[in-house]
Formats: structure tokens, sequence, C-alpha cells
């Protein structure tokens, strides 16, 4: 049983931006290519969702949506040097840590002892830390595993908490639509619906053959994920340590 949180930045690029200047952050902005050359958006703040703009959408089709769109080009330079500050914040929790992008990452607190071993109290510990010391919030999840974190850091945003405890995790993934597992996209979506699997209940009435037959490789990958099972959080050179606390020793830690 591991506990693992997952750290997600909300709207980064967009979020550095409306720190160092506070009169963007109630208009809608997206940081991004220009039109002219052809575009895409990398990010938005929240004002621009509203309007159905998001991440990899032409900068031309979210001016069509939102003409006073705010359109930033963006500085890499300055997003990785605020990454470092947060990641730097996450260091000091834990090493056992899988960067997913520059502001997004896994974290395994398994055999961390800060916060009497509780990873609710890390996750809400880098939160205000990072809200306090860097000026932009993080959403976080927590869970026995690095797919249930994921979902769960994505449940509350923007600047939220959700927590998966060991006992509640067959329920949760049951209920959950397949939709929401990471790697299923509309057109495999759009296949399992077919085969009228809409939920990681549907998914386990079907054998791990089947969903091969179906999906080639990614059918073992749904077959795994609808029982809650993930791999470990990797490393390069640093090996897993598996927690040998009982059951209950693990939930009152969560």
């Amino acid at each position: 049983m591991r506990k693992i949180i997952h750290c997600d930045c909300d709207c980064f690029y967009a979020a550095v931006e409306m720190r160092d200047n506070p009169a963007l952050r109630d208009i809608p902005i997206a940081i991004g290519g220009s039109v002219e050359q052809r575009g895409v958006v990398a990010t938005c703040n929240y004002p621009a969702r509203e309007f159905g703009i998001h991440s990899a959408m032409p900068m031309a089709q979210a001016l069509k949506r939102c003409p006073h769109l705010t359109v930033i080009r963006g500085e890499m330079a300055k997003y990785k040097v605020v990454a470092r500050q947060v990641f730097a914040i996450y260091r000091e929790v834990t090493e056992l840590i899988e960067p997913l992008s520059l502001d997004e990452a896994f974290l395994d607190v398994s055999d961390v002892t800060l916060h009497h071993g509780s990873a609710t109290l890390m996750a809400e510990a880098i939160r205000e830390r990072v809200s306090r010391e860097v000026g932009i919030t993080v959403s976080a999840g927590v869970a026995p595993n690095k797919f249930l974190a994921k979902i769960a850091s994505d449940w509350n945003k923007p600047d939220g908490l959700c927590v998966i405890t060991p006992d509640k995790v067959d329920s949760f993934v049951q209920q959950l639509p397949v939709k929401k597992i990471h790697g299923v996209g509309p057109r495999t979506a759009e296949k399992l619906a077919g085969l009228d699997i809409h939920t990681c209940a549907d998914l386990r009435t079907r054998t791990l053959t089947d969903l091969v037959e179906h999906f080639g490789r990614f059918g073992k990958r749904l077959h795994e994920l609808s029982w809650g099972r993930e791999r470990p959080v990797r490393l390069l050179g640093v090996g897993y340590r598996l927690a040998e606390s009982s059951q209950e020793h693990q939930l009152s830690l969560f």
C-alpha cells in the first residue's frame, strides 16, 4: 500500500502571468502562439475557460469564441524558474518524485515521517507553501497509486485537494467513467461506449483477453486500471521501497 500525492499547478503559465500582473486576474487570457503563425493555446486562465477555450485549441478558434481574449506569447525561461521553485518545495518532502511536466509531478511519500506520516497533511502543507512562497496555486490528489492520485488532483480544481483513502478505492474506481482514464480520448471512449463500457465497473466484466483483442496493448492498461492497479513512482537510480505498515495504519496516515 503506497501513499502518492499528485501535484498539479493550476493553469500554470497563466497563473505566473497573473501573479506578475494582477490586472490580468479577472479577464480572459491565453498563453500561446499568434494567429498569424497558426499558434495554439498552451494554457489559459479560468475566465477564458468559461468561453470553452482549452489547451491545444488553435488560437484563431479561441479568439472566435472570445474576441476580447488577451493573448500572451509567454516566457518559457520565466516559467522554468518558477517550476524549479515549486519542485524545490516538493524535494523538501521527498526525493521520490516523478515529474510529468513543468507543472505537475507524482510524489511518493509512503516512507515520509513529516506531519506524522499523513499524506493529506503533507499535501496541504505543500499547497500552502507554494501559494505563500511562489504566489501560484496547486491542486493535489492523494491516493494509494498514481492513477487515482492524478484523477483526484483534478476533482476539486482549482486550488483544491481530494483524498482517496485505501478503503474507498474499490467503490471509487467502480463508479469512475472510463473517459476519466488517462489515455482514453474521444475515439477510444466512443469505441468503449459501442461495447457498452461506460464505467470501470463495466470494464471489470470484460476479460483481459477480450480487452487486448479490442484495444491491443492499451487493453492491458485498461484492465489494470479498472482494478485500481498502477505502476509505482519512477525515479531514475532510486528503488522503490514497499511500506510494511498494516492497512489500518495506512488508513490513519491518509
